[in-house]
């Protein structure tokens, strides 16, 4: 069954811990086995689930993804294996904020450090109410996606923390 979509996302960076108040995380574990800028192909496992999502080029606020879930076991394998490394590891936090939820990631490893802010939208004119600890847009800053990550982690980032 394909679940494809167009996924709508705007992502910012944090200027605050405000949002910690309340949140839990979820342990994230991710890796790329393609990182083409016209594609990414990723392995995901969140919590007890794996997924496998597919995703085309777009134009920095929108692209299409196609999302599959996948055994445990399969995409344990995948991201042990033949996945590129670093895998890029985090806690995801939802937390909602005048009804939109707030998808926060602290990355953890060679990513540690990094906190971002992303929230899905329905479509790409929809106003975005900003939390009071959103900090500065980073959307469509390709150093932000997780694929860009895997390759070049923020650790090795001349001007990271």
């Amino acid at each position: 069954m394909t679940a494809m979509k167009i996924e709508i996302e705007r992502k910012f960076l944090l200027k605050s811990d405000a949002w910690r108040e309340g949140a839990t995380g979820i342990l994230y574990r991710q890796g790329y086995l393609c990182t083409d800028p016209e594609r990414t192909v990723r392995v995901r496992i969140g919590g007890d689930t794996g997924i496998l999502a597919i995703k085309g080029a777009g134009n920095g606020v929108a692209r299409p993804e196609f999302e599959y879930p996948l055994p445990l076991a399969d995409a344990t394998h995948l991201l042990d294996t033949l996945c590129l490394k670093p895998l890029v590891e985090k806690y995801r936090y939802l937390v909602p904020f005048a009804g939109l939820t707030w998808e926060i990631d602290e990355f953890l490893g060679a990513n540690a450090g990094l906190l971002l802010a992303e929230v899905e939208l329905e479509r790409i004119d929809q106003p975005v109410p900003l939390p009071p600890w959103a900090g500065r847009e980073v959307t469509g800053d390709p150093r932000y996606y997780n694929a860009y990550l895997a390759r070049h982690p923020y650790t090795a980032w001349p001007n990271s923390p």
